[in-house]
């Protein structure tokens, strides 16, 4: 199993709105198929694997690490594949909450004279599909936060001077970071003082996020570089209910408006358009109105040794604290040196 979960996290980031999921196929004592979910959700990884494994299928057991779908889609029902395959007994990690599955996969294999074990390595499968499940049990994306800031807390100078506060290393660490998400999101004025890319490079031919700007009045550069690219990687736009979408409409951006412009409309917006990976690099701002929604399930954060002190920019803007208890509360899980800087890995506190 910890193999079959190894090999779907190779598609977060590259399979939604399907689950990332991992599939082996042992008979004997020896891996005959391996497979994961392929880029934009099919073939399923059950395919892939019984694809691989053929004949060797027979009598074989298959360890997967979410419940086999049982509903007809754009493809046949990967339960009836491991049946008609001649799978004797499959170990999941972890049931299928989507409404079309939901313990249908596991009767169906069950109806069929198939042993079925279940809950194998469940808490790692859980974190793996925690965007998947977020969207279907909680109606939002799972939201990671990053923020790249000086050891005291700052993301630019007193003059919006910003690159770079991390070094080369760190860099690269985040475009593996976006890889792993369907989209990454920003907020106005992040887009338009730093005119980012929002993509992925250097890690070879993958399925870029989408990149999302939420913008309450569309005040964004037509000629800056989200525009003038929209055409080729998506760029999606979460607007107010008063501003005119039809220029960026015109590029080819998606645009969403929404009568109340609040940080968990828009996460409801993205989890509508089946987002479930959203990976947010700021600004403070936006920061801050996603931590006091409670919307932030994971926090990433890089930290270099540099000082800027108090005339520079907050990494976080003004959360409205009164109280320590108040301040939303994480709990970390890992800390590592990244060339010259800190990468510190959080979890939001259940």
């Amino acid at each position: 199993m910890a193999h079959a979960l190894s090999l779907g996290r190779r598609g977060l980031g590259q399979t939604w709105p399907n689950p990332a999921v991992g599939c082996i196929i042992v008979r004997e004592g020896r891996v005959v198929g391996r497979g994961f979910t392929q880029k934009g959700g099919r073939p399923h990884a059950e395919t892939v694997a019984l694809a691989q494994a053929g004949h060797r299928a027979q009598g074989a057991t298959a360890y997967v690490t979410l419940e086999p779908c049982a509903h007809h889609g754009q493809t046949p029902p990967c339960a009836a594949g491991l049946i008609q395959a001649g799978i004797t007994r499959v170990v999941c990690a972890l049931g299928d909450p989507d409404p079309r599955v939901a313990g249908a996969g596991f009767a169906m294999l069950r109806a069929a004279g198939v042993e079925v074990i279940t809950d194998v390595m469940q808490d790692v499968a859980l974190r793996d599909q925690a965007g998947f499940l977020s969207r279907i049990n909680n109606l939002r994306p799972m939201l990671t936060l990053k923020l790249a800031s000086s050891f005291d807390g700052r993301i630019a100078t007193s003059q919006g001077e910003s690159r770079w506060i991390t070094g080369p290393l760190a860099r690269r660490a985040v475009h593996g970071m976006r890889l792993t998400h369907d989209a990454v999101l920003i907020g106005a004025g992040t887009a338009r003082a730093d005119d980012p890319m929002l993509d992925v490079r250097g890690l070879g031919q993958v399925a870029q996020p989408v990149r999302v700007v939420m913008s309450e009045s569309l005040n964004l550069p037509l000629d800056g570089r989200l525009a003038r690219t929209a055409n080729q990687v998506p760029v999606w736009l979460i607007h107010g209910p008063n501003a005119d979408p039809a220029p960026w409409q015109a590029i080819g951006a998606r645009t969403f408006a929404l009568a109340d412009f609040t940080p968990k409309a828009a996460m409801q917006a993205m989890a509508e358009a089946e987002l479930t990976r959203v990976f947010c690099e700021g600004g403070g701002s936006l920061a801050a109105s996603l931590l006091r929604a409670g919307m932030v399930d994971r926090l990433i954060g890089f930290t270099a040794g540099l000082a800027l002190g108090a005339e520079g920019r907050p990494s976080v803007g003004g959360l409205g604290l009164n109280r320590l208890p108040e301040g939303p509360r994480f709990l970390l899980e890992r800390v590592t040196p990244v060339g010259g800087d800190v990468l510190a890995e959080w979890a939001s506190a259940p």
